[in-house]
């Protein structure tokens, strides 16, 4: 079963995450990419933001980072903003809470960001509570609308349809930057952007 949107109870089980951004009336949308920086595949998500004057936020694992600083250098000398996705993607319901905290500070002495999204959207209440206790300026953000485009068995028209159906002002929307989102995320990206930009929204970086 696939929840492109967060059912109601798992929004309410977590709280404290950042679940959408206000509704400003601005219509804007706030894309995001998940598991990169990719040497490849990343400066190619670059090159179509670019076309709509589109910012985003690149939620990166630390050990990409590690690998290909020139990348990551290259999202922020774009104007996008980055936070942490861990250093190896951990599971934070699977890695035990000191461990799960060792692998973000890890990544965050690379990345130096406020904003943190945990892998699969998994995540125990005592490392919530812990990585809060560590830096109270952290923001812990999810999704409003999470496009699948990982997924092989979805076809990129039903990557873009899972996006337009359910994505308005103020959503936060979940791509990947990565070689098992590729194929459907390149070719759903600039859809998604020309169907918003026609509506008049903008493309904003939390």
């Amino acid at each position: 079963m696939r929840l492109v949107k967060p059912s109601k109870f798992f929004r309410m089980f977590y709280p404290s995450l950042l679940w959408e951004m206000p509704k400003t009336g601005e219509k804007t949308i706030y894309l995001t990419f998940d598991d990169g920086p990719h040497p490849l595949i990343t400066p190619k998500v670059l090159e179509i933001l670019r076309r709509y004057d589109a910012k985003a936020t690149f939620f990166c694992i630390g050990n990409n980072v590690k690998q290909f600083p020139a990348t990551f250098e290259l999202l922020k000398q774009d104007g996008h903003s980055v936070g942490i996705h861990t250093f190896n993607h951990e599971n934070g319901w699977k890695t035990k809470t000191d461990d799960y905290i060792k692998s973000v500070n890890a990544a965050n002495n690379l990345i130096h960001s406020n904003l943190f999204r945990p892998p699969h959207g998994k995540i125990k209440r005592s490392e919530l509570s812990k990585l809060y206790t560590l830096n109270s300026k952290l923001k812990i953000v999810a999704w409003t609308v999470i496009a699948y485009d990982w997924d092989h068995d979805l076809s990129p028209e039903d990557v873009y349809q899972n996006v337009i159906r359910n994505a308005g002002d103020g959503a936060i929307v979940t791509f990947h930057d990565s070689f098992k989102a590729y194929g459907n995320m390149i070719s759903a990206l600039p859809r998604v952007l020309d169907y918003y930009a026609s509506k008049g929204f903008k493309f904003k970086a939390l």
